[in-house]
């Protein structure tokens, strides 16, 4: 089976494995994805959804998060860890969509790469996510599972891997594709323990690259 489709058939199998997967940040205008993304850095979705509630009443607008101190922000996302630099990034970021776009995040992928803490991760998912544009998300999960599946050969540098999907994941699947990798890389091709293959939707076709 060429590499073309066994991504075609992977993608298949996990639509119907995980047909409502999506986005495990919450976040309902796109400048709150923006910075659940960057807070997510090291850091696990669930955390960050419930500190950000906190830092939403607080801050309750791209204004208001842009007129607030550094220091401010730091105090209450502090628990997703590297807090300085995330309240900094965070303030940067929302300045300029003040300034600059007029309170809006923007759709275009090298604006957002523009914006501080924003990489070819976060600009994609923001992309996909809040634009419906094709994008694909190289994350831990996202990373591993493909290596193993055996989508790509032994290649770990995310902007190498989101270049070799690129060339096999139809552009209008790439969004949701990732998404569901998340799932199936929590549920069953999990990082910390052994992956469950004997349960997994793909075992008859992956290629359990270096799994024992």
């Amino acid at each position: 089976m060429t590499k073309e489709k066994l991504a075609l058939a992977i993608i298949d199998r996990l639509k119907k494995e995980y047909p409502d997967a999506g986005c495990t940040l919450d976040y309902n205008q796109a400048w709150k994805l923006l910075v659940s993304v960057r807070l997510a850095a090291q850091c696990t979705d669930a955390r960050v959804n419930v500190v950000v509630q906190d830092l939403y009443a607080e801050f309750p607008d791209v204004n208001a998060l842009a007129n607030a101190s550094v220091e401010d922000i730091e105090k209450i996302v502090k628990p997703c860890g590297l807090g300085r630099s995330k309240a900094r990034d965070i303030s940067a970021c929302m300045k300029i969509l003040r300034d600059e776009y007029q309170g809006k995040v923007p759709d275009d992928f090298d604006a957002l790469l523009k914006l501080p803490g924003v990489g070819r991760k976060s600009a994609n998912l923001i992309m996909g996510d809040v634009f419906g544009k094709p994008a694909i998300v190289t994350d831990t999960h996202c990373i591993r599972l493909v290596n193993r599946m055996g989508l790509v050969d032994g290649i770990k540098e995310p902007k190498k891997v989101e270049m070799a999907l690129w060339k096999l994941i139809p552009p209008e699947e790439g969004s949701d594709f990732c998404h569901r990798l998340v799932y199936h890389g929590r549920e069953v091709c999990t990082a910390r323990t052994k992956p469950y293959c004997d349960k997994c939707c793909l075992k008859d076709i992956c290629g359990k690259c270096g799994i024992n």
